[in-house]
């Protein structure tokens, strides 16, 4: 084992708190919706649009998953934006999906040319 690849024992606490994560991931539509506000920001409206589910519901998501610090929120007049908490979150999302698309897929969406994707889109 190379030395500078140590890492020491996880205190408890920190441990409970990257579980938490995890759980807050369990869920598919939170999934979807902090996939959809990686490298961006949006409003409730457009969230629930984007993932189609009732407001009440993704609200609710919303809520547990600025709970656990994972989203940060920002209000203009009566509007309230969402955006990733930090680059931290956008890195664990991005590889949970890509992951995902190495287990669904021979060829993984992130593995295509980008004109291929957004023209299935």
């Amino acid at each position: 084992m190379r030395e500078d690849s140590f890492r020491p024992p996880l205190d408890a606490d920190e441990a409970e708190l990257a579980a938490e994560v995890f759980r807050m991931l369990a869920d598919p539509t939170r999934v979807r919706l902090l996939w959809a506000l990686v490298g961006r920001e949006m409003s409730v409206n457009e969230l629930i649009a984007h993932v189609g589910k009732p407001g009440p519901t993704v609200s609710q998501h919303l809520a547990k998953l600025r709970l656990a610090h994972l989203v940060q929120t920002r209000k203009v007049g009566t509007s309230v934006y969402y955006r990733l908490a930090n680059d931290h979150v956008e890195q664990l999302v991005t590889d949970a999906v890509h992951n995902a698309e190495h287990l669904s897929s021979d060829t993984p969406a992130h593995h295509r040319p980008r004109l291929l994707r957004s023209s299935e889109a």
